[in-house]
């Protein structure tokens, strides 16, 4: 279901780093403090860089939103398919040859870079 790297904008990129941020903090760990056991949130997000990323995804500057891009597309094909399956998900992507044949969105396309021509 993972798209390829290159289908993604500036603004898609944007959009799945901002859910897999998301994603990834909604996994916790049990942590003993102080004898207690508590739950704390995920932190592969920010060892992915993941806040950087966003940061230059949503930069004023096109340089810095290139690289945000280029960041995030060398990031995505290392997570695991699960990963990528729950961030598009989130999203609204989806795959139209696994819609069941009834499902009205399986003559649409997902719209995926608004300035890609493809028929």
């Amino acid at each position: 279901m993972s798209l390829p790297a290159e289908s993604f904008s500036i603004e898609t990129a944007l959009e799945a780093a901002i859910e897999l941020r998301r994603v990834l903090a909604a996994r916790t760990h049990r942590r003993k403090v102080m004898g207690q056991e508590v739950l704390v949130p995920g932190q592969l997000g920010e060892a992915l860089n993941l806040p950087k990323i966003i940061s230059r995804l949503s930069s004023k500057q096109q340089r810095h939103r290139d690289m945000g891009l280029d960041n995030f597309q060398e990031l995505w094909p290392t997570l695991s398919g699960r990963t990528r399956e729950k961030v598009l998900n989130a999203i609204g992507w989806y795959d139209p040859k696994q819609l069941d044949w009834e499902d009205k969105r399986s003559n649409r396309r997902p719209v995926i870079d608004p300035e890609e021509k493809t028929a």
